[in-house]
């Protein structure tokens, strides 16, 4: 079974295409099908016909499996125990393996299995490793046989499962790093099965010492409470709550006896950003409640990636796991402190670019028979909406501001149609499930709506292409307009609001796994699974650079702690960069998926060398220079997919050169010829100008951080480029931690060093080489008489406008705003000279003169030709013809329809407009 099939080879991409704030948003939905407005935007709140949400493997329906008191909460989903809260497999209502670390378990009629998997096996094949569950004993009660498991709480890295027969219950708390099982029983005695070869070594009555299948583990019953031994079969005793507890080694016994009655009942991550250090600090605390006597605390294992970034001390006690050593620490808190790289929209122009080149690559792009060719679903939509918003940078750069504009216009429009859910809508909108308490996207694609698959990818696209839009058109990207609904799909995927009512915390990324999952269910024998890191670490990017460009500190420092944290996760997990997590009998230097119980050098989708290795490196951002963190191992990645290809890279190849760009930028640089097909999610001009300037400035320094989030430093030969963005309104200096400073104009990118400087600007540009002299392509114009009714729905780029039913019986520009605008090409006014404007209007807004209503020539900021004041007609669809008078025209134009109001309301309706002589 897969969670996933393929999403980034483009031969499936063919197939595939065959509120004030953002708390604000209505959190009691109606139950019709109807669409709750969040700004300018909306969702629905029932699926569009013919489609799905979540199933089981058959398809049918399926609800979460929770006990009544945690009904109506927001439903965790892409956990490591998601296949207790999904019935996938209709012959399975209790669970497939969890792989908490360094305990594993698995839920079976009778209670919950316990196993600790510390021996990494290789398939015969070589390209996995894994470390299967096996029970070793059974924790429960006597003579349970409960018809299913349901979870009966959760918190950040903990998960309470729930048995009941109708005569007997048991609840047992499970965890990431918890060498203890907690349980609590009703209705009988507590039991624990052995299963396999036992020998007790330790009787005290109330606490036993037990190895089973070579490992060891203690049962600790309360004080006054024995233990009664049946043979090597099972332990049971007449109590309430128990607790069982994996020993790294017998003599450790001391030491967990001390902690076996005081029970986690709650974990949390917090973290803060601390801008002056570029550091976040990241805090993970387990409470808990004493059983018995008044001892709090626990014991906790990390993960390498906790224990090698923080200060606090472990004891001498070691597991093993899938992900290496794990390290015993006492003690209900610890911190981990990473630096942050930073991350950039772009990165600067290299003075040795040939303009003319970029231009051309994209004037390609915009002149395409169809742009979005492919992009059917949630997925394909957001690869090419990145794809174009990536060269819109690179557009302003090179002072092709045309070019530009239309990008930003392009993914501006495609954006708002899919954050616009029409009544009866069904395609290209979101609407919220509220049993499963997530917004699904249609057209779904690979798993998106029926597993919850995916999410963080899709909607990290869709993010990471508004950042840009926000960067020049930022009151489209407001809470009123299109923000708020941009930010519910972040919330969605990775939802950093404690006691968010509409998303669970953290739904993608797994706080103490330090990674995110993308199976919604989990429903594996290897456990959860993440293929793309890479597009994991795309998601946070994203949530850093929008939440900055709209100043959303807490979603952009969420950001900041998904993107370090995985940041240390993926170089030790996927890429094991210290040589110390792959088993040494494992013949690969970077796996392409993590597993709960291993990792696989392969894709779900292809065994091609080249996918496997760049399924982690796509796509190619500005936050992607996180991989500068382990360029020797950049270079030992390429080599062993050539050897494992049998030669050079012949598929994604611009993804793979823009990967070894990072770490030896000339090698890419001599590579990169520019004719070959780029990947679905990138354009040869931004392969081209990602190579270009990283071979002119240098590979990225991680040594040196700055104080702001948007940033970079690049070094070649030891001479430093300093990069920054300013998405603010006043001009910033930004501080270096070497002594280096650089003063960034608002809303801008500037860059410094020895290999050039420059300002990548959101409305002018400064471009470091000579602006190209050959003239911007654009799309032939539309003939349209100018004398005839040219129906206002039939613009052909706009900034704003709603399309709705009415006017003449046909449809309207509707739900116009101050600023909102609408283009129309080619207009012909022959040789006539037009004099009058009339259009056909409507309003409904309250008060006396709403605003106006103006016609421009060749761009939306041009002098007004013409203009008329508009009032209340007497309601939205009581229509007027208002005239006008205009400057003379001839010949073919490109007309505008701009709005202006002093009101930030709705004021007009438009249905034609026409021209007289």
């Amino acid at each position: 079974m897969r969670s996933r099939i393929p999403r980034s080879n483009q031969r499936m991409a063919l197939i595939a295409g065959a509120l004030a704030t953002v708390l604000a948003i209505p959190l009691v939905l109606p139950t019709a099908a109807s669409a709750v407005p969040v700004g300018s935007g909306s969702y629905a709140t029932s699926r569009p016909a013919g489609t799905n949400g979540p199933t089981d493997q058959n398809g049918a329906p399926v609800a979460p499996k929770v006990t009544a008191r945690m009904a109506g909460k927001p439903v965790p989903t892409n956990e490591w125990w998601s296949s207790l809260i999904w019935k996938r497999y209709p012959g399975n209502p209790y669970s497939e393996n969890l792989y908490g670390h360094p305990m594993t378990y698995h839920a079976y009629s009778q209670g919950l299995g316990v196993g600790y998997p510390n021996t990494a096996t290789i398939t015969p094949d070589g390209r996995m490793y894994e470390m299967l569950h096996k029970d070793d004993l059974f924790v429960g009660i006597s003579g349970l046989n409960s018809p299913d498991t349901k979870v009966d709480g959760w918190s950040d890295w903990t998960v309470t499962p729930y048995w009941s027969d109708g005569a007997r219950t048991l609840r047992t708390t499970i965890g990431h790093g918890l060498p203890f099982v907690y349980a609590e029983v009703t209705g009988g005695n507590a039991r624990v099965g052995f299963n396999g070869p036992t020998t007790v070594w330790s009787n005290t009555g109330n606490t036993l010492g037990v190895t089973i299948n070579g490992h060891e583990y203690a049962l600790f019953a309360p004080s006054g409470v024995n233990w009664a031994l049946n043979g090597t079969s099972e332990a049971t005793a007449p109590a309430g709550f128990y607790s069982v507890a994996l020993l790294p080694s017998r003599d450790a016994l001391p030491l967990f006896q001390k902690y076996a009655y005081s029970f986690v009942t709650d974990t949390k991550v917090s973290w803060s950003y601390d801008a002056g250090a570029a550091r976040i600090s990241s805090t993970y605390t387990a409470t808990t409640v004493a059983k018995q006597g008044t001892q709090t605390g626990t014991l906790q294992a990390l993960y390498r990636h906790q224990w090698l970034n923080s200060t606090d001390p472990t004891t001498a006690y070691r597991y093993n796991s899938p992900r290496g050593e794990m390290r015993l620490r006492e003690g209900g808190a610890f911190t981990t402190r990473s630096n942050f790289s930073g991350v950039l929209p772009a990165l600067p122009l290299s003075n040795q670019a040939d303009a003319n080149r970029l231009r051309a690559d994209i004037d390609a792009e915009l002149n395409a028979a169809d742009p979005w060719k492919g992009a059917a679903d949630t997925y394909w939509t957001g690869k090419a909406m990145w794809r174009l918003a990536a060269l819109a940078r690179v557009a302003n750069q090179i002072g092709y501001t045309a070019g530009r504009d239309r990008l930003i216009t392009m993914v501006r429009d495609r954006l708002s149609d899919w954050l616009t859910a029409g009544n009866g809508e069904a395609s290209r909108m979101f609407a919220y499930d509220s049993t499963w308490t997530t917004l699904i996207g249609y057209p779904a694609g690979f798993g998106s709506d029926q597993e919850l698959n995916d999410h963080h990818f899709h909607y990290g696209y869709f993010l990471l292409a508004a950042s840009v839009v926000a960067q020049h058109d930022p009151a489209w990207a407001s809470d009123s307009r299109y923000g708020g609904m941009l930010k519910l799909l972040a919330r969605d995927a990775n939802s950093h609001v404690r006691g968010d009512t509409q998303f669970p915390f953290l739904r993608s990324f797994d706080a103490y796994a330090g990674q995110g999952w993308a199976s919604g269910h989990a429903g594996f024998a290897h456990g959860n699974n993440e293929e793309s890191s890479s597009e994991s670490m795309m998601y946070a990017t994203a949530s850093i650079l929008f939440g900055q460009a709209v100043g959303d500190t807490a979603l952009r420092d969420s950001g900041i702690y998904l993107y370090t944290t995985q940041q240390q996760a993926i170089g030790q997990y996927w890429f094991d960069k210290d040589n110390s997590v792959f088993p040494a009998s494992f013949g690969h230097d970077t796996v392409g998926i993590v597993w709960g119980g291993g990792a696989t050098y392969g894709t779900w989708w292809t065994a091609n060398p080249e996918e496997i290795h760049g399924i982690n490196m796509l796509p190619i951002t500005g936050g992607s220079l996180y991989h500068g963190a382990w360029k020797s191992d950049i270079i030992q990645n390429i080599n062993e997919m050539r050897a494992s290809n049998g030669g050079p890279e012949t598929e994604w190849r611009d993804i793979i050169w823009n990967y070894l760009a990072i770490a030896d930028p000339a090698q890419a640089q001599n590579l990169y010829g520019g004719g070959i097909e780029p990947e679905a999610g990138e354009s040869r001009a931004h392969t081209y100008h990602w190579i270009t300037s990283l071979n002119r400035f240098g590979t990225p320094d991680h040594s040196v951080t700055a104080n702001t989030p948007t940033y970079a430093v690049l070094n070649k030969a030891g001479a430093k480029t300093y990069v920054a963005y300013n998405p603010g309104t006043a001009a910033v200096t930004v501080n270096f931690s070497d002594g280096g400073s650089l003063s960034v104009p608002a809303g801008s990118t500037a860059w410094n060093g020895p290999s050039g400087s420059g300002v990548d600007a959101g409305t002018g540009v400064t471009p470091p080489t000579t602006p190209p002299t050959t003239p911007p392509t654009t799309p032939p114009p539309t003939s349209r008489n100018a004398f005839a009714a040219i129906q206002a729905e039939s613009f052909d780029q706009h900034n704003g406008v709603e399309i709705h039913s009415g006017g003449d019986g046909g449809q309207h520009l509707a739900a116009l705003r101050n600023g909102d605008w609408a283009l129309y090409r080619g207009v012909d006014f022959g040789t006539q000279t037009g004099r009058q404007f009339s259009a056909k209007v409507a309003s409904g807004a309250a008060g006396g003169v709403s605003g106006l209503v103006e016609v421009r020539i060749g761009s939306p900021t041009a002098a007004v030709a013409g203009s008329f004041a508009l009032a209340n007609t007497g309601g939205w669809q009581t229509w007027r013809t208002v005239p006008a008078n205009v400057s003379g025209l001839t010949g073919k134009q490109d007309v505008y329809l701009t709005f202006t109001s002093g009101q930030p309301s709705d004021f007009v309706n438009v249905d034609s407009f026409l021209f007289a002589p």
